[in-house]
């Protein structure tokens, strides 16, 4: 019988190192693409995906300030971070996947599928440039507080889609500009440009989560942005707070009607 996409998602999630993270997703993107793999969801997600011995994972709170990338050590802090979110989000892919294909059309699994494939080449792009500057993944500690949004929202497919893509992702558009203008100040054109590749594909990531957020809401009946934001408020810690980049995320099809109501004054 042919594997199925979610025993290859299951694979990448039960993955613990970074490159062979990497080169599962990739080897998982590249069968799905060539019709290598069944469209069937006859494997459960684990509910914590393997993480390798490094980097250290602390709570958010105890994480040491890394500063704003203007000397070298704070660059590579800040290439950590990024590198640590794009890791995770290589797991968030695959198990949105995984956990709950079989809610959507087929479509759904090419979307995401895409998804993680730029998810991992993110990291790897981030994870060379460390080691160029000296450092590399797992140097320094990191937090899973992306992780903790997906264990919140695994129950729900609209949940996930409400919280993942279009909140943490979109808080990705809005942030990233100003650390490429930071970059480029400090003399970092090279990291400056990963990050402008990143900027671009996460514009394409939020808009797969809301146009699929939209269609489940229209099969099922829901005002798109007050069904969010109702799901927000009950599955999301932080705050939807400005400054907003209101361009990248109505290129992304998220609008203003959904988040400005939950943005404070």
């Amino acid at each position: 019988m042919t594997t199925s996409i979610a025993a290859a998602a299951h694979g990448v999630l039960t993955t613990a190192g970074p490159t062979a993270k990497v080169m599962a997703a990739r080897t998982a993107a590249r069968a799905w693409r060539r019709g290598g793999l069944a469209h069937r969801f006859d494997v459960p997600m684990p509910r914590v995906p393997a993480r390798p011995a490094h980097p250290e994972l602390l709570p958010a709170a105890e994480m040491p300030r890394r500063g704003r990338g203007g000397s070298a050590r704070g660059r590579i802090a800040l290439l950590h971070a990024l590198a640590h979110i794009e890791f995770v989000a290589i797991d968030l892919a695959f198990d949105l996947i995984g956990r709950f294909g079989a809610s959507f059309p087929r479509g759904f699994v090419d979307d995401w599928i895409a998804v993680a494939a730029d998810e991992a080449m993110h990291f790897a792009l981030l994870h060379r440039r460390l080691v160029s500057l000296g450092s590399g993944y797992g140097a320094l500690p990191a937090h899973d507080g992306l992780w903790d949004a997906a264990m919140a929202t695994a129950h729900d497919p609209l949940a996930r889609l409400a919280v993942v893509p279009m909140v943490l992702e979109a808080r990705g558009l809005d942030v990233t500009p100003v650390t490429i203008e930071r970059l480029q100040a400090a003399g970092d054109g090279t990291s400056a440009r990963i990050l402008t590749r990143i900027l671009n594909d996460e514009i394409r990531h939020v808009s797969a989560g809301t146009r699929w957020f939209e269609s489940a809401c229209r099969e099922a009946g829901h005002d798109a942005p007050r069904h969010w934001q109702m799901l927000v408020t009950q599955h999301f810690r932080g705050a939807i707070k400005p400054p907003f980049n209101d361009s990248a995320r109505t290129t992304a099809g998220l609008t203003r009607d959904y988040y400005a109501e939950l943005a404070p004054v």
